[in-house]
Formats: C-alpha cells, structure tokens, sequence
C-alpha cells in the first residue's frame, strides 16, 4: 500500500483563502503608539486675541443705539458738546429702522454705536446693522463693554 499522495495531504489540500490581519493589526497598534507619543511633544497653536486697550476709541460724539431683549430699543446722542442727550425710545426693530434713519438725517455726519444686551442673539445684532446700513449710515460699529 502506497501511502504517499492520499493520507500526506497532497492532492486532497485545501487553501484558505482569507487574509491574515495579525500584520496589519500589530502595525496599526505600532501606529498608535508613536502618535500617542508624539501628540505631547507639539507645542498647542496660539491663538492671537485683540486688546480691548489696543482697541479704537469711539468718536466723541455718536449715535448709540442700545437693543434690548424685549425687542425695544432705545436710541441717543452720545458726547454732545452742550451736555444734552436726545433720546428716542422704539417698541419694536421696525421703528427703531424708522427712528434710527430719522435721527441720522437729523445729524448726518455721526456714526452709529450698537450695543446689545447680552441675552440678545447675533443674529438681531447683523439686522440691526444691516437697517442702518439700509438708512444710509456708512459708518456702523459695534459697542462694547
């Protein structure tokens, strides 16, 4: 008896044919353990702020729009030289646009001031500045505290 092809497993061997992932695996842990490493050693990017002191003073007399979260608004005149202070009070954004573009013809060359309550979104702070820009008001800034 011939034990040779049959009981060796020559011809009757079967192949896998699924891909070994013990290399890719061990390579992938390698991988993580070198960026583990080396995320401490880069120093975090800074990131440059402004100064609050560096910043622009407003002009000595303006037009200061004040939004409140109520949706009122109340509009003055800022550092007038005779110590007055006009004031407009408007219940809702559409006459504060109206009073805000009244006001402006009344002292053309004055810039506008916007100061919003905190609780106020971003959103009605660029509507704001988009009705003065809508008035006719080139020069629109933003107060701060």
């Amino acid at each position: 008896m011939s034990f040779s092809g049959s009981m060796r497993g020559g011809r009757n061997r079967k192949f896998k044919s699924e891909i070994n992932v013990v290399p890719y695996i061990d390579v992938m842990l390698v991988l993580l353990i070198i960026f583990m490493a080396a995320a401490p050693m880069q120093p975090p990017s800074e990131i440059e702020l402004p100064n609050a002191a560096r910043s622009t003073q407003p002009p000595s007399e303006y037009i200061r729009v004040d939004l409140k979260p109520d949706a009122s608004a109340t509009l003055t005149i800022n550092g007038r030289k005779d110590g007055s202070v006009p004031r407009e009070d408007a219940a809702n954004r559409n006459e504060m646009a109206q009073k805000l573009g009244a006001m402006h013809d009344a002292h053309p060359g004055l810039p506008v001031m916007i100061a919003a309550d905190k609780e106020i979104k971003y959103d009605e702070v660029i509507q704001a500045i988009s009705e003065a820009k809508k008035a006719g008001i080139d020069r629109v800034g933003l107060a701060t505290r």
